[in-house]
């Protein structure tokens, strides 16, 4: 009769108990993760009302709220309007956390063209299609406000 070394057994044990829980676990999160209507449709509203900068990629670094003004914002307008500027919830967490409230778009003034590159780019990496869709469209709209509004060269 062979014996199996008791660490063999324990080492496949292990590897068995990981895999069960990351698989377990995937559909849970990848579903709790989804597209904010209520923001789209309000950075939608903000795009046509003008208000928003069309920044170039990359730029988001040096745009996007740090922690002390997103806390600042939300003391002074709450959650509810924090959520407005963020594409994406996370149905896992409360909605009175930070951690709710992903994929940001603005500076609680504009909408940032690149804020929406970053978004797409992250969106399109995790597969959160309906969000990278959004922002596509999005972006799409500024880019198009943006040529409308260029002034024409002289005599044209």
């Amino acid at each position: 009769m062979n014996k199996v070394p008791t660490t063999g057994i324990a080492i496949i044990a292990v590897i068995y108990y990981i895999a069960l829980s990351v698989l377990a676990e995937y559909p849970a999160q990848a579903g709790s993760l989804k597209l904010d209507r209520a923001a789209f449709q309000y950075a939608q509203e903000l795009v046509s009302a003008g208000h928003f900068i069309a920044d170039g990629k990359g730029a988001w670094r040096g745009h996007r709220r740090s922690a002390d003004e997103e806390n600042e914002f939300i003391r002074l307008h709450g959650f509810a309007e924090y959520a407005k500027w963020h594409l994406g919830i996370d149905e896992r967490y409360p909605e009175n956390t930070k951690r709710r409230y992903k994929f940001p778009y603005g500076d609680f003034k504009n909408v940032h063209r690149c804020g929406l590159l970053a978004a797409r780019s992250r969106a399109a990496e995790y597969g959160y299609h309906d969000i990278e869709d959004a922002a596509a469209r999005l972006t799409e709209m500024i880019n198009s406000k943006n040529e409308r509004a260029a002034p024409l060269p002289p005599g044209q």
